[in-house]
This record gives structure tokens, C-alpha cells and sequence, in this order.
């Protein structure tokens, strides 16, 4: 970030062309109601274009991403600043919406590890949070390391201590920010981080919630397709949502505060032989696309044919042309993780993200729909 001089005149023209309005209501949104689910979405785009999207159907957005810089929470420059500033004056048109920010990202917490093993580093860390926290007018913050204990992004530092300094670090960010701001983590939906990464015994108690990443569970790492966003295991793959959520249940952690994720991307491997429709085959990661580009990606034109996986829930298409494999979330497939949220009482959908849906009659209008909100 720059200067504070800087910041400081760059906040006061920011503020000075908003129409000054009463400020959001404090009511929490820990746990969730009997009547809705909340709906976060995650966003990495600038300020102004959000607004082109329906805000008034998310409870809460989450800003990715800001940084290590040193042993503080930083925004990379003046850009997301103003970004970060456009987005969270939507609270005046929105009052019910909460903005948070997220650290890291994948790739995104290269010195995670080595900076979050001391106290005085943790501690800075906590005070730099609440001080954005402040001047952003942001209700929270999102920590997405990935991954604490276990190798995450390549090259990056992890030991088995990383686990235990988690628990330290949450609990310096919610004594230093108190009970006023909202305090979440990204949590790996497969089985290694769940068993590995957390002290959920401890964490869960300061967290206002855990979202859940129930996609990339076959990750572009993976030489055979498979369901990256499967709401239910089959016998060909047993990571899927609901293996995540009844391991998170049966160790205590309350499922209120847990929040499953949707896909608004599709996964494409390549060089996949024909058998099973492309299904658990071999085959190489070609790339992620975003719901927007999905009808022209998957046209008859280009050889696809769409099915769906009545035991995952999950929807999937392949082109014997093309010898493509796709995987992805769709409306069927959202509102199937709605209902599951709603029976099993979880606190809501998140998703990843925003910029990849169509601005109207996308993914998060039917995940909307879906929760009769």
C-alpha cells in the first residue's frame, strides 16, 4: 500500500463524492435461520463492475484478495484500494450486506508459514487487519492460506506446526477485532486438510464461519476426470461435499457455521478416451472457464454431449470430437446443494466467484431462486 498521506487523500475524495447515508445495522449473521440460507460470493474484479451484477441478491461479498506484506495485511496498490472502497460503499444502497476481505488465495500465501510461526508477527498481523478493517469500512476478514501443515501451491513453505499456529492466529485476530467484525476461513474440501490442516475444536469457537471449498475436489493436478464440485461420493470417488460435511459433524464443529461452495467455472481435461462418456478416464487438465462462456464451450458444434450423475448430483459433458472432458456446477446441480444445505441446516452457499457469472439469468440468480429467499 502506499503511503498513509496518500491513503489519506485518497479516501477523503472517495468518501467526499458518496451521499452520506445512516450506517448498516450491527445484527450478526453467525448462524443461520430456518427461513433462508446466506449467499457469499467471492469477488476478484474492480469496483465498478460489480454493480452490473445482482448485489441485491448476495448477504455477503468477499474481496480477493489482499496480502502478506512483511508481517501485515496489505493491499497490493491504489487500484484495489479504490476497488476495495467501491465495493464496500455498496453497504449505503444495500444496508444488509456485509464486505469482507480475504488474505492469500492460491498462490497467494507464500510466506504464510514463516511469518504466522511467531507471536509478534501474528499479533502485527491483527492489528494491520483491523486497521484495513477501519478504513475500509469492511465488516471482516476471509483467511485463505492454502494450505497450513500440508503442500499447497508449489514451492511454497509448510510444516506441521503450521497447524497449530493457525489456531494462534485466529485467536489473535479475534481478541484484537473483538466480537464487532466477522472472522472466517477457507477450508480445503478434501480429506488431507480436513485431517490435518485444523485444530477444528479450536478454531470453530472464535470463527463466525468455515466455507467450505467443495470444488476442485479432482484438481488440474489430477490425470484422470472426475465430479471437481460433486455434492455426493459414488463408488469411482469418495471426495465429494457431502463427505466433507458429515466428517465436519461427526468431530463436533457446529454445522450452522458451515458453508458449502459452488463451481461458477467449469474444469476441462483433454486426450480422453470415449469410455464411460469420459468419466473417470485418463486424461490431461487443459484449463478453467468461467459459467459465462460455458453454452459456447459445450455446443453441439464442438461435438459435446451433456449428462448428468444422478448418484453425485453433479453435471458433466463430453466431446468424442474433441476428446474433452468437462465438469461443472449448473442450476440442477446448485439447487441439489440447496436443498442438501437446508436439510443437513447448514449456514449457507458460497461461491467462486462472481466474475465468472452471467450477469443475468447466471448462476447466482438460480442459486437465488433455489433458496426461496
Amino acid at each position: 500500500m502506499n503511503t498513509s498521506k496518500h491513503l489519506t487523500i485518497l479516501l477523503a475524495l472517495f468518501w467526499a463524492a458518496c451521499s452520506p447515508k445512516e450506517t448498516t445495522t450491527q445484527e450478526s449473521s453467525t448462524a443461520a435461520s430456518d427461513e433462508s440460507l446466506d449467499i457469499i460470493a467471492y469477488y476478484s474484479g474492480n469496483g465498478a463492475d460489480i454493480s452490473k451484477y445482482p448485489i441485491e441478491k448476495l448477504d455477503q461479498i468477499i474481496y480477493s484478495f489482499l496480502h502478506l506484506k512483511g508481517n501485515k495485511l496489505a493491499i497490493d496498490n491504489v487500484e484495489d484500494s479504490v476497488f476495495l472502497l467501491q465495493i464496500t460503499a455498496l453497504k449505503k444502497q444495500y444496508p444488509d450486506l456485509k464486505v469482507l476481505v480475504s488474505l492469500g488465495g492460491w498462490g497467494g500465501c507464500e510466506t504464510c508459514s514463516p511469518v504466522f510461526e511467531t507471536e509478534e508477527n501474528r499479533q502485527a498481523f491483527a492489528v494491520s487487519v483491523v486497521d484495513i478493517l477501519k478504513t475500509y469500512d469492511a465488516d471482516g476478514i476471509d483467511l485463505d492460506w492454502e494450505y497450513p501443515g500440508i503442500e499447497g501451491f508449489p514451492g511454497h513453505a509448510y510444516k506441521p506446526e503450521d497447524k497449530q499456529n493457525f489456531t494462534a492466529l485466529v485467536r489473535a485476530i479475534r481478541t484484537a477485532m473483538g466480537n464487532d467484525y466477522e472472522l472466517s476461513f477457507a477450508a480445503g474440501g478434501f480429506k488431507k486438510f480436513l485431517t490435518e490442516s485444523v485444530e477444528w475444536d479450536k478454531v470453530m469457537p472464535l470463527l463466525d464461519r468455515v466455507n467450505l471449498m467443495s470444488y476442485d475436489l479432482i484438481n488440474g493436478y489430477s490425470t484422470e476426470t472426475g465430479h471437481h464440485t460433486a455434492l455426493y461420493a459414488n463408488p469411482n470417488q469418495e471426495v465429494s461435499t457431502d463427505f466433507a460435511v458429515q466428517y465436519l459433524d461427526a468431530i463436533g464443529v457446529p454445522l450452522s457455521k458451515v458453508v458449502i461452495g459452488a463451481a461458477f467455472y467449469a474444469r476441462i481435461w483433454e486426450n480422453v478416451p470415449a469410455e464411460n462418456k469420459g468419466l473417470y478416464q485418463s486424461g490431461t487438465f487443459l484449463k478453467g472457464i468461467g459459467y459465462l462462456d460455458l453454452d459456447s464451450t459445450l455446443s453441439a458444434d464442438n461435438g459435446f454431449e451433456i449428462y448428468w450423475d444422478s448418484t453425485t448430483h453433479a453435471p458433466y459433458a463430453y466431446s468424442e470430437t474433441l476428446r474433452q472432458f468437462v465438469t461443472y456446477d449448473n442450476s440442477q446441480s446448485l439447487a441439489a446443494k440447496v436443498q442438501y444445505a437446508k436439510n443437513k441446516k447448514l449456514g449457507g452457499i458460497m461461491f467462486w466467484e462472481l466474475m465468472n457469472d452471467k450477469k443475468e439469468d447466471g448462476l447466482l440468480d438460480a442459486l437465488y431462486k433455489a433458496t426461496n429467499k
